[in-house]
């Protein structure tokens, strides 16, 4: 029996390709790629629904070497698409040779996306890769060169698909067709697409290089505020963002919590010195509930000796621009 190994998003895209490979008898198991920007949820959901065996592949550390120096450089925000496209195919291909598959397919459509999925895209995603001709995108494929399987019979041709454009009417006609009625929208679950992210991503690289994975985990929380070229300060903006910041203490950053007033924490760099301390004091206390005068105090949490910093409570301190866009 041939053996597929197909990239799994979740999208109705890429669950469509399983189908269409399916009819033709094909054992098909998915693979899907985590990493701090994207995860694997929706894939392992779409593969229970599929009743398919899935491969949840890290590739953290790859992925951010590329993203970097991406080859073939940035989308609108910071989404090196056709590279990152090319790592989850060359590791793709690394699994399939590993584990006997046949060769590996996407959900791709031909013109979709018109910067990553025109023809001149597909081609270069596929040659970095490293197995172009084993890379079948079974809903375009009657328009594209025909691929080892097909030519060596292990994939009918004429039972592929001719799909093309961003109109996505035939992809609904062959949902309602095999009875697929529970899928996600057809937008990015990737951060990197999304402005204010990116932006955060940006500013956290130009101030110290290669970040930390730490690091990036907590671009997704709170509000983050530049003090100087140098350091920031994160506010929580809700108890999800609290809770997120009071796991984030460490060595490297200091906690602090409003005393006796409802609050944001607020998460900073352990070096700052007075003057920059003094000012996130006063940014953190321009988001709590104080009146006008007030003086907010925020203590140093799980310390013995807590350093406590205060500042008068003023709407007027709070930051009109955060880093990366903010939230």
């Amino acid at each position: 029996m041939t053996k597929a190994l197909g990239l799994l998003s979740g999208g109705l895209d890429s669950t469509l390709a399983v189908k269409v490979l399916q009819e033709q008898g094909i054992e098909v198991t998915a693979i899907t790629f985590v990493t701090p920007f994207f995860g694997s949820k929706k894939a392992e959901r779409s593969a229970g629904m599929l009743k398919i065996p899935i491969i949840v592949k890290n590739i953290t550390e790859e992925h951010l070497e590329m993203l970097l120096k991406p080859k073939h450089g940035y989308g609108s925000t910071m989404n090196p698409c056709i590279d990152c496209h090319a790592l989850m195919l060359k590791t793709a291909g690394r699994i399939m040779e590993e584990r006997g598959f046949d060769f590996i397919f996407t959900g791709e459509v031909l013109g979709e996306r018109p910067m990553s999925q025109n023809k001149q895209s597909l081609h270069i995603v596929a040659k970095e890769s490293g197995y172009a001709g084993y890379i079948l995108r079974p809903l375009s494929a009657k328009l594209l060169p025909e691929t080892k399987p097909e030519i060596e019979g292990k994939v009918s041709r004429e039972k592929l698909i001719d799909l093309s454009g961003r109109q996505r009417k035939r992809q609904f006609e062959m949902a309602e067709k095999y009875k697929i009625k529970d899928f996600p929208t057809p937008a990015s679950g990737c951060r990197l697409t999304d402005p204010g992210f990116s932006g955060r991503l940006r500013d956290l690289i130009k101030r110290e290089g290669k970040p930390a994975i730490a690091d990036i985990e907590l671009l997704k929380t709170g509000r983050h505020i530049a003090l100087d070229e140098k350091h920031k300060l994160i506010v929580g903006r809700n108890e999800e963002d609290n809770a997120a910041l009071a796991t984030a203490a460490s060595g490297k950053f200091i906690l602090f919590a409003p005393h006796g007033v409802r609050g944001p924490y607020c998460l900073a760099p352990r070096e700052l010195d007075e003057g920059l301390l003094d000012m996130a004091a006063k940014i953190g206390a321009s988001y709590c509930s104080g009146t006008e005068g007030e003086r907010v105090v925020f203590r140093e949490m799980s310390a013995d000796s807590p350093v406590e910093i205060s500042a008068v409570y003023s709407r007027s301190n709070r930051p009109k621009e955060f880093v990366g866009c903010g939230r």
